[in-house]
């Protein structure tokens, strides 16, 4: 998209400092502070100049209140594309990363860590997708006896998440009947994929005793269920109340519009979805991302994997303003720490 602007080297100092103080300050930069932090020893008047044909370029523009100028989601990605120069992560931020993630923590806990981590570091909403998940292999069943004939069915799938359904059963029945159903129930289904299992069950449910027979279907529904929302699309979001700090996201209803997206989190999972093939940091700018909501806002996205297959991405959501070149080490280096720590679990 960039290739399409010509700027020489005063206009490009200009623009990048232009950029630089806007994400600092939130203001419209003019030709005098432009002037003096440029520095670049020329007058006013030519600076004034060199602006005039940015904005015709459409890279920066001119708010009605302000003789001073502020960029364009153009002018954001000509910077990004042409002008950037990322900041190494430095030793303290890296080590804090590093430190969120242990290979003790299930792959739940890595995957909100790392939210949680991206959204205290950028000051920003931190986003981690988990979208490509393996077939649901079940790894424990066990069943609880509860009163007014419930069940509690233990589940364990896939390396290591634990799901509890309460089942409702016709007759009470003894902890040693759960056990042995429980045990007869494991031997169909464990190591096995919920859909190999349950037609396994199917073809031979005729075999089975009575006392499981009874259980089967409501633990088969349970089991649907846990492996239904298991295989899902997944988003996890920390720090949304950070963008209450963005004068330009602080309207009333830009926020409950935001704040939708993250609760139905459908749209942000089918804009991180287009980030899983990327070679690194993906960057969207205002309605680059296709939805009117985010208009004002940038989303940094980079992918994580797992055994070498991509298996979601992680990110950052906040205004277009935001210091890209600090911003993207940090997204840069956590999906890839917390590649590591997935693929090392014990």
């Amino acid at each position: 998209m960039s290739e399409k602007y010509e700027l020489d080297e005063r206009a490009q100092i200009l623009l990048r400092q232009l950029i630089k103080s806007y994400t600092r300050d939130a203001q419209p930069v003019g030709s005098k502070s432009l002037a003096e932090k440029s520095g670049l020893h020329v007058s006013s008047a030519t600076i004034r100049n060199i602006m005039a044909k940015l904005e015709d370029m459409g890279l920066v523009d001119s708010p009605h209140t302000s003789a001073g100028r502020i960029p364009t989601e153009a002018g954001y990605r000509f910077f990004i594309d042409s002008l950037l120069e990322v900041d190494n992560l430095d030793r303290e931020a890296r080590q804090t990363i590093s430190d969120s993630f242990s290979t003790e923590m299930t792959s739940s806990d890595l995957i909100h860590s790392a939210s949680d981590i991206l959204s205290r570091i950028t000051h920003l909403t931190g986003i981690v997708s988990l979208t490509h998940h393996n077939p649901t292999e079940i790894r424990h069943i066990e069943f609880m006896k509860l009163s007014d004939r419930r069940v509690l069915v233990i589940l364990v799938i896939n390396q290591d998440e634990v799901h509890n359904k309460v089942i409702h059963v016709e007759r009470d029945y003894t902890d040693l009947e759960l056990h042995q159903a429980a045990q007869t129930l494991g031997r169909y289904l464990l190591g096995r994929s919920f859909e190999d299992a349950r037609l396994r069950l199917q073809e031979e449910l005729s075999d089975l005793r009575n006392s499981v027979n009874d259980i089967m279907p409501r633990v088969l529904d349970a089991m649907h269920e846990v492996c239904q929302d298991s295989a899902s699309d997944e988003l996890v979001t920390s720090g949304e109340s950070n963008l209450l700090e963005y004068a330009e996201l602080s309207d009333i209803n830009k926020l409950r519009d935001l704040f939708n997206v993250f609760n139905e989190k459908t749209d942000l999972l089918r804009l991180l979805d287009g980030c899983t093939s990327a070679d690194g940091v993906e960057i969207f700018i205002g309605r680059e991302s296709g939805y009117s909501v985010l208009s004002d806002c940038s989303v940094v996205g980079a992918p994580y994997q797992i055994n070498g297959e991509i298996v979601g991405v992680l990110g950052v959501v906040g205004p277009t303003r935001i210091a890209y070149e600090k911003v993207i080490p940090v997204v840069d280096i956590t999906a890839k720490l917390l590649t590591s720590a997935l693929n090392t679990q014990k």
